[in-house]
């Protein structure tokens, strides 16, 4: 099972933004326990803070892998994009934040992935991306 993990604007910096609120473990680091913790899964990882570069990628691994993790970051609440994107696609998405996006600012209620997506898992820190990993495998 092939499985590619996306990630958009700022989460190269987890480990140094915010702590507080985003953890501080660096996501390379969150990786590497992952991939300990699910050997027989192949994870592919991709981050970048350019909207229409994680578009591309959204489509690259929609079609070459059997399931994707998606956390777009800010775009989650702007980017009609890379909603249509995921909707275009064959491989099912499970979108992850973070931090609980509804007990932030108002703004970030809205999600233009949420509705393309299988599911959507936040507030439970990086621990979602293992949950998201586990309903993904039980799937296929």
């Amino acid at each position: 099972m092939k499985v590619s993990i996306i990630n958009g604007p700022n989460l190269n910096l987890l480990g140094k933004r915010e702590p507080e609120l985003y953890g501080a473990v660096s996501f390379d680091d969150f990786l590497r326990s992952l991939q300990e913790r699910f050997p027989n899964i192949t994870i592919e990882y991709y981050q970048s803070n350019v909207e229409g570069k994680l578009i591309n990628e959204i489509q690259r691994a929609g079609f070459s892998s059997d399931g994707i993790i998606l956390n777009p970051g800010g775009y989650t609440h702007t980017s009609v994009a890379i909603g249509d994107a995921v909707a275009a696609i064959k491989a099912p998405v499970v979108e992850v934040h973070i931090s609980n996006v509804h007990a932030r600012e108002e703004f970030r209620r809205q999600s233009f992935v949420s509705p393309k997506a299988v599911g959507t898992i936040c507030g439970l820190g990086l621990e979602g991306y293992a949950l998201a990993l586990q309903w993904l495998m039980r799937r296929a």
